[in-house]
């Protein structure tokens, strides 16, 4: 299937005749080209819209028999690596170039560096074709039409101010990843005082919840249009068209696949999404790969899956490699250590000391032994027998046992605990658990913690969470960091000096 989507706004015969996305689709295929190499074509190529990409761009810019634009708003949901990209830049090329005169053009993001993203491809796609260089000023933070006034901006919800916005038409990419829904109200506002506004949101899914805890505004979007696709609610300017596996099939049904992935055997090849289902966590190709929206419930780690690396009995080997990391709370209520243990076939994972404020009746003023945590951690760098390489940990709150630690002369590694950082060392754990590419000897705090692990979308991707306040994830925490570090790759040795003798 790749026409009609799961979920689909009315939209009558005339209007589609009518559609001004013809127009659309003869620009984007006559001007606009590939900005990178991929199954789709080289880089340089015209960008060749697919058949479900076209009949999308005919239902969304439909117009009623009085000539003027039917939808003012749109929610388009399609699973990655579908060519999105490509067409959010395409369609703010086309705004720009054959939109109203004085057009204020707006693409949007989560985060400055996503925004800047969409910008670059837009500002290449320009570069690549020569009538859109002689036509367009290109700036750095800005891309100018001076025939017609019109401007583009990039736009995040980090910027500082959007206050004072006049536009005509805003692409909004991910907006499921917005923190809150202040950027696109801000947004929104702004087109009031044009005559055929539209503001576009193409996204795939992710969590139902926002960063206050909250639905999302774009999960929140998104069953209004299921509303408005069963004719249960009436809203012509609400454009809606959602691509979405079925719930009552298996996550890894290859057979789903193509229901949330339009492209899918064209630019998306069947073996990347089987890689993808191996190495992904479920909520996460969920999400990603067959846009289906997840709570912030679900499991990270499949118990099964974590118990199948389970290495009894596994010895510390004398003078083997060692990384050493722990995660320490900011209430004080829980701290973990664990050694990441080199020397044998396998990386192997011990936790090597763990403080949790006890659950049966608790002692409210219970807090983590500072000074026994600093000792633990001197104590197994200096008799375990081992070459301790690194301890690694985020020192927030923590600069006194770092202090400490390098005092000891332990070689201490700073990890602050970022989006930055932990995103793409989540990621690869994740991998190593689904690959089998470590050990570990199954004590159940471990084990617990890695239980209580959810995912959290951030604006950099997938990272994990607790599940709830009372779940404890540091040990968690403490294998990932440690992971990240025991699996780097060593640095280049320096050159070996060479003398000549020269003869006088």
């Amino acid at each position: 299937m790749t026409w009609p989507p799961t979920y689909l706004s009315p939209v009558s015969e005339i209007e589609l005749a009518n559609s001004r996305g013809y127009e659309v689709i003869d620009f984007i295929e006559t001007l606009c080209h590939l900005t990178e190499d991929s199954v789709a074509g080289k880089t340089g190529e015209n960008f060749i819209l697919r058949p479900w990409q076209k009949q999308m761009l005919v239902h969304l810019y439909a117009e009623r028999e009085d000539g003027s634009l039917k939808h003012r708003r749109a929610l388009i949901g399609v699973s990655r690596k579908n060519g999105k990209s490509a067409l959010i830049a395409s369609l703010v090329l086309e705004q720009l170039v054959l939109g109203v005169g004085g057009g204020q053009i707006y693409s949007a993001a989560a985060d400055k560096e996503q925004a800047r993203i969409i910008f670059k491809t837009v500002k290449k796609m320009i570069e690549l074709e020569p009538e859109l260089r002689e036509i367009l000023e290109v700036y750095q933070n800005s891309i100018y039409n001076p025939l017609t006034g019109s401007v583009y901006r990039a736009l995040s919800s980090e910027a500082y101010t959007k206050e004072g916005l006049n536009s005509t038409f805003i692409v909004i990419d991910e907006l499921h990843a917005q923190p809150n829904r202040e950027l696109y109200d801000v947004l929104s506002l702004s087109m009031g005082s044009r005559e055929e506004p539209m503001l576009v949101a193409i996204t795939t899914a992710g969590s139902k919840y926002d960063s206050t805890g909250k639905e999302s505004l774009c999960y929140q979007m998104y069953q209004r249009g299921i509303q408005i696709s069963k004719n249960e609610v009436e809203d012509a300017s609400f454009f809606f068209a959602w691509y979405e596996a079925d719930p009552k099939l298996h996550y890894k049904d290859e057979d789903n696949w193509l229901i949330a992935n339009p492209s899918l055997n064209d630019i998306l090849s069947v073996e990347d999404m089987r890689s993808a289902s191996l190495l992904t966590p479920e909520a996460e190709f969920k999400t990603k790969r067959l846009n289906m929206w997840v709570s912030n419930t679900e499991s990270w780690i499949p118990t099964d899956l974590w118990d199948s690396l389970v290495l009894k009995n596994r010895k510390i080997i004398p003078g083997e490699d060692c990384i050493v990391g722990f995660d320490g709370s900011f209430s004080g209520d829980t701290t973990a250590i664990v050694g990441w243990f080199m020397g044998g076939e396998k990386p192997h994972i011990r936790v090597l000391g763990v403080w949790e404020l006890p659950e049966v009746d608790p002692d409210p003023m219970w807090h983590v032994n500072v000074a026994e945590v600093e000792q633990t951690i001197i104590d197994s760098c200096r008799n375990m027998g081992v070459n301790v390489l690194e301890v690694v940990f985020d020192p927030s709150r923590w600069q006194r046992t770092m202090m400490i630690l390098e005092e000891e002369g332990l070689p201490i590694i700073s990890y602050p605990n970022t989006a930055e950082r932990m995103v793409p060392s989540t990621q690869r754990f994740y991998e190593a658990v689904a690959n089998q590419s470590f050990t570990h000897d199954g004590d159940e705090r471990l084990a617990r913690h890695i239980a209580n692990c959810v995912t959290k979308q951030s604006s950099r991707g997938v990272m994990v969470a607790k599940a709830s306040s009372r779940r404890k994830v540091d040990a968690a925490v403490a294998s990932i960091f440690g992971y990240d570090r025991a699996t780097q790759p060593a640095p280049p040795k320096p050159p070996t000096a060479r003398y000549f003798s020269i003869q006088v």
